[in-house]
């Protein structure tokens, strides 16, 4: 636990002796209980704590112009080529011309849970359209707009700037189809001029700069797991 940054050793001692810290569900109440750190479910207060020595999770912000692929076939510049870790790989994709939070991550079944629409993990997007975007734009966005693969719609959407020519919309959505959100806007009269994703479920992009890449701490990484449940 100590080396996973809950705290130092003295602190996980206490956490054990408040009966705070479970192993596999099960409560531990005595201090010196060994268990295998690759395979162990720890959890302190409910949060599950990655012990696993050879789990990396990175948070990059993907600058415009970068393909999404750890190899690109083609010789473009891709993502691959900003990060090198053996074993390690994307959670889900942005095209090319979209910039903003890209998971990265050894760990497939959480980026499996992650990926998978049946756990509602949010995605948000800071967009700048075409047009003045307007109270029907945004309800039709809301209610679902049609695509040729099915209709989409978002969880949230909120005008935040607007001029008789250019819009400002922060967006919600929590599934993860081929540039989905440009195809939305297109459907409601609005084409995407600018976009970039500011979070992946609990992991904000704040002041990370383009092109940057972090390694995520023991809270965000706790957070993803809670927010796909394990």
């Amino acid at each position: 636990m100590a080396a996973s940054g809950v705290g130092s050793r003295r602190y996980c001692e206490e956490l054990i002796a408040e009966g705070r810290v479970s192993v596999d569900g099960v409560l531990v109440d005595r201090q010196g209980v060994r268990v295998d750190p690759e395979v162990a479910v720890i959890r302190v207060d409910g949060e599950r704590v990655v012990t696993a020595t050879d789990r990396r999770y990175v948070v990059m912000n993907k600058p415009s112009g970068v393909v999404t692929s750890m190899s690109d076939e083609r010789g473009r510049i891709d993502v691959g080529d900003m990060m090198r870790h053996p074993g390690m790989f994307h959670v889900g994709r942005l095209d090319v011309e979209t910039e903003g939070v890209l998971l990265m991550m050894n760990d497939g079944e959480l980026a499996h849970r992650l990926m998978h629409p049946s756990y509602g993990v949010a995605k948000t997007y800071l967009a700048q359209v075409d047009g003045r975007m307007l109270a029907a734009d945004r309800r039709a966005l809301l209610a679902g707009v049609p695509l040729e693969d099915g209709p989409a719609k978002a969880d949230r959407v909120k005008i935040l700037d607007h001029s008789a020519t250019r819009s400002s919309v922060e967006l919600v959505v929590h599934e993860g189809r081929n540039r989905l959100v440009r195809r939305m806007f297109e459907a409601v009269g609005h084409p995407v001029v600018h976009l970039a994703r500011t979070r992946y479920g609990p992991i904000a992009l704040g002041d990370l700069r383009s092109g940057r890449s972090r390694p995520l701490n023991s809270k965000e990484i706790a957070s993803l797991y809670q927010s796909v449940d394990l």
